[in-house]
């Protein structure tokens, strides 16, 4: 019997099955995950309800969750005791907007589960077009920096229950819209949205921009459509491991980065592509280094990074126009947007960049920092700019 010859499928169509089974999962691990986000945020809802029965409702609402948690742990074990039960109670005040949304949202999100038609049998949810308002008093929302801003929108539950957890502990109302839209956007898990929150991002990209900005940045969060929305400052790089105090030089700033590149493109922002290391290109004979050569793909243009671990001076902002001018002539094609210049330095002087640079130039300068910043310097910060636009408001 002649031998068989051996058979190997292809590795297109090896990999469209396994892409096709890991979708699967991913699928059904987060269509898990939400019901248990809808699930907790139910009983959130019941037990607040259940507080307002009793004429001490401080007093009643503590036996409330200290029974339930009692009697929920006893048959059903681990995840209901009276900590998790005072999350979900806070989970639903505050997100009191979600509730008309949650037969809708699990229908549109889950179908694939077919889940929908059994957890709204179970869960006494308003109807579509009932307020909330005529079921029960919304809780105040605390009041932040940004207090002039709009509501956000209402949107549906889309991250883990692990995330809300942690989003939670944010107080501010916009910072916490801010932050639970970027974690869903940018698919951050929970150890990168802690990261991100711990060096501030919505304090350092509040502070490059104007009041309009940071009312678009609770609504929509970080949206990329000038070269002023990557902006933020300054930039952490607490992962790189490089001791504050030490010296250091500009090489192994560099050598660092690269190392760790992953951690600065998530730190860099949205859209972020690494190009090159030391870019050469020669001009009349003489030859140019660019430290770092990035694309941004949402912008469709270069952005160029020069490091520079001392003072910045007139001479590294006309080196940066110079690349970027390089660039523009020689590198980037007709459909591209201009490229971006950034000096990253260790300290800037602002009257110098502002004096040296036109106004529209798209050469910029920002601070790095190799430890994470006080967040609290940057709310005070934050609250300087506000009052300051507000004091140089016109008054009608």
């Amino acid at each position: 019997m002649p031998k068989r010859a051996a058979f190997k499928v292809s590795a297109q169509f090896l990999e469209s099955v396994r892409g096709l089974i890991a979708g699967a999962r991913d699928t059904v691990a987060r269509g898990v995950d939400l019901v248990q986000v809808y699930t907790n945020f139910e009983i959130g809802r019941r037990i607040v309800q259940e507080e307002q029965r009793g004429e001490d409702r401080a007093a009643y609402g503590e036996q409330v969750v200290k029974e339930l948690a009692e009697r929920l742990t006893e048959e059903f074990g681990k995840g209901f005791s009276k900590s998790n039960l005072e999350y979900m109670r806070r989970f639903h005040l505050a997100y009191p907007d979600r509730v008309p949304q949650i037969t809708q949202s699990l229908t549109g999100q889950l179908d694939a589960l077919q889940i929908a038609q059994s957890l709204s049998g179970q869960f006494d949810v308003l109807p579509i077009g009932q307020t909330v308002s005529g079921q029960f008093n919304a809780p105040q929302k605390g009041q932040s920096v940004t207090d002039q801003l709009a509501p956000t929108p209402t949107r549906p539950f889309t991250l883990s229950w692990s995330h809300y957890v942690f989003l939670l502990t944010i107080k501010d109302t916009d910072e916490r819209g801010f932050y639970e839209i970027e974690a869903a956007d940018q698919n951050w898990t929970v150890r990168e949205l802690k990261r991100q929150y711990d060096s501030g991002l919505y304090e350092r990209l509040a502070l490059s921009r104007d009041r309009e900005g940071i009312r678009r940045l609770a609504r929509e969060g970080q949206k990329i459509a000038r070269p002023s929305d990557l902006l933020k400052e300054p930039l952490v790089l607490e992962f790189l491991g490089l001791d504050e105090r030490a010296a250091y030089s500009e090489s192994e700033l560099e050598s660092a980065i690269i190392t760790q590149l992953e951690s600065f493109l998530l730190e860099l922002g949205k859209g972020f592509l690494f190009e090159a290391r030391q870019k050469r290109f020669t001009f009349d004979s003489d030859h140019f280094f660019v430290d770092l050569v990035f694309y941004n793909r949402l912008l469709r243009c270069y952005v160029l990074l020069d490091l520079k671990i001392g003072k910045l001076t007139h001479q590294d902002l006309g080196q940066m126009q110079m690349y970027v001018n390089y660039f523009d002539r020689h590198m980037k094609t007709p459909e591209e947007h201009s490229t971006i210049g950034i000096v990253l330095c260790k300290q800037k002087n602002q009257a110098l960049v502002e004096i040296t640079l036109p106004k529209d130039a798209n050469i910029h300068a920002r601070e790095y920092r190799l430890y994470l910043p006080s967040k609290d310097q940057l709310r005070q910060k934050l609250m300087e700019l506000a009052g300051d636009a507000k004091a140089r408001k016109p008054i009608p």
